[in-house]
């Protein structure tokens, strides 16, 4: 078994060396990935190996490795306000993700094969947004969660702008995918053992692009029943979002913009912001081959030509470890606030409002 990249300390450490390894190429993802921690998606029992670059299952339960998921959400390419389906969504954790980029107006579904996975993922998003400050720094999409065989969508569904499958998908499917993208669209998914990138450029027209060699389980066929007939897999409808939720978004948009206003409005005081603790600085690796967990077995990365000059920067990145470290070290800054948190909690409102607008979060 074996990463991309080394194994980090928290989940901080491991976005680190999802950058360092240019797994993690953009800003909008990396806030994605730095939002959510890995670990929170574990059973209690295995958080030992949430950062390490590899991937976890058990019994139904199942994570592909960091560098996975990072190059599938590079290659989504996700705006605010699209719409998302994820076949075989697993814990949510990729869906969670993908959800504080679309923002409130976009659309997140996603089909999973096992009862059992989705109250767990369900369990996961609660967890999420009612006990993460992360949460409160961006407007979320919520995903919605439907049980059952993602080759069985129904033909009267709607088409999205972005897709991704988690499992290797047989040549034959192809065609069953790409009917699920509108033109414009993207759609990620394990083919022909690559990770593949298919953009709709037209009704009848697509660009192909291999990103990365894997080898994930295939997917499981359908199981029809006794009459023959197949069971239908019915996405959510896209619906229209409540007054009620409208006035909430607008709300705490209005908040974050004051709060943003009177942290321009100190920093022009002169006010300095506190010291920032630094990281140990990460040395390059040259990676060529990785093996993973069952689903994910093998991957294998084309080697970038400036890997030859990497030695010299080792070298000379572990002299400035060295100088770091010799410096008196500097204290961690205090445990971030979440403003937005107490600026309404200091309005004047009734309470079951004021949780109302916070998500009725838990401290």
């Amino acid at each position: 078994m074996g990463g991309a990249v080394s194994a980090g300390e928290d989940n901080d450490e491991l976005i680190d060396n999802l950058k360092e390894a240019q797994y993690i190429r953009t800003e909008l993802v990396e806030q994605a990935f730095r939002a959510i921690d890995r670990a929170d998606y574990y059973l209690e029992e295995f958080k030992d190996n949430a950062y390490k670059d590899l991937a976890w299952k058990h019994g139904n339960i199942h994570l592909s490795a960091p560098c996975i998921y990072s190059e599938v959400m590079e290659a989504l390419d996700l705006q605010p306000g699209l719409s998302f389906l994820n076949l075989g969504s697993g814990t949510g954790y990729l869906s969670s993700m993908v959800g504080l980029i679309l923002g409130p107006f976009g659309v997140n579904h996603g089909v999973e094969l096992h009862s059992d996975v989705i109250e767990y993922a369900k369990q996961k998003l609660d967890f999420f947004i009612k006990t993460s400050d992360s949460f409160d720094k961006f407007e979320f999409c919520e995903p919605s969660f439907v049980i059952g065989n993602c080759l069985e969508i129904s033909p009267d569904c709607t088409q999205y702008d972005r897709v991704y499958c988690g499992a290797g998908v047989q040549k034959e499917h192809e065609d069953y995918m790409k009917s699920l993208l509108k033109v414009g669209g993207i759609l990620v998914m394990p083919l022909e053992e690559k990770l593949t990138k298919i953009t709709r450029t037209g009704p009848s027209a697509w660009e192909t692009k291999k990103i990365l060699a894997v080898s994930f389980a295939p997917l499981i066929q359908p199981n029809h029943t006794d009459s023959g007939k197949s069971r239908l897999v019915h996405l959510p409808p896209v619906a229209v979002r409540s007054l009620q939720d409208l006035a909430r978004i607008a709300i705490r948009g209005t908040i974050k913009k004051i709060i943003h206003q009177e942290a321009l409005g100190r920093a022009g005081d002169g006010l300095k912001s506190p010291p920032r603790f630094k990281r140990r600085r990460l040395r390059r690796r040259r990676m060529e081959t990785i093996v993973f967990l069952d689903k994910e077995v093998f991957a294998s990365r084309i080697s970038s030509p400036s890997d030859d000059n990497n030695n010299c920067e080792d070298m000379e990145e572990e002299r400035l470890e060295e100088e770091e470290e010799s410096k008196p070290s500097e204290l961690k800054p205090d445990p971030p606030v979440n403003f937005l948190r107490e600026k309404v909690l200091s309005l004047p409102l009734p309470d079951p409002l004021k949780y109302y607008l916070l998500y009725y979060r838990e401290k």
